[in-house]
Formats: C-alpha cells, structure tokens, sequence
C-alpha cells in the first residue's frame, strides 16, 4: 500500500488549461497505481480547459461547485458527486461559470511510455 497526504501532494501544470491548480494525488511513483493517475484540480471562477481531446479516457468527478462540460456542442453541467468519462479523442471543454471554486477529482491512464 502507498499512503499519500494530501499535505505531500504535488503540482502539475496541464496542457491548455487556465485559472486552475492541479495537485497529483497518486500516480507516476515507484509503488504507486501502474494504470492510471489521480488528480485534484481546483478551478477558479471563469477558470477551465480546452477546448481539445487526448488520446485517452478521462474520468472527472465534481467534489464541490459545479463544472460546464462542453462536447459535441452541448453543455452538461456537473454539480458535487456528479462525474463524466470522456472518451478517447472525444474533443471536451470544461468552464467554470459559477462564483466559486470549482473542485474535480481527474483519473487518467498514464500516456504511452510514461509509467512509472
């Protein structure tokens, strides 16, 4: 078992996405999860991602607030314990349309050649 504190959580910078702080929780370390990684993302109001797609799926889970997810042209709002995959190359945007802060699990499979 690898135990990690939230208070040992590290940052991370990810692609295309502003007014956002991404803390990885698990993931991309020696005894940790081999298939995927989890973050912590805290989006401020106005904040968000995208539009774009990865070769991967995403899983995102609303803590607190609420998260617009945009794809196809339709946006679904997300409020706390809702959640949403998003599939391989499915083209996603996330805005944060409410006053306050916006807080999402994120599960992501390593990419090719990155795990640890």
């Amino acid at each position: 078992m690898l135990v990690k504190r939230f208070a040992d959580a590290k940052p991370y910078e990810a692609p295309n996405h502003r007014g956002v702080v991404g803390l990885r929780l698990q993931g991309f370390e020696p005894g940790g999860p081999t298939n995927q990684w989890v973050g912590y993302s805290q989006f401020l109001p106005g904040g968000g991602a995208g539009p774009d797609s990865t070769p991967f799926e995403k899983v995102y889970v609303v803590l607190e607030g609420a998260m617009a997810v945009i794809v196809g042209g339709q946006e679904t709002v997300l409020g706390p314990m809702d959640s949403c995959t998003i599939a391989p190359g499915e083209v996603r945007e996330l805005v944060n349309r409410a006053n306050d802060v916006c807080k999402m699990l994120v599960v992501i499979p390593y990419p090719p050649g990155a795990r640890p």
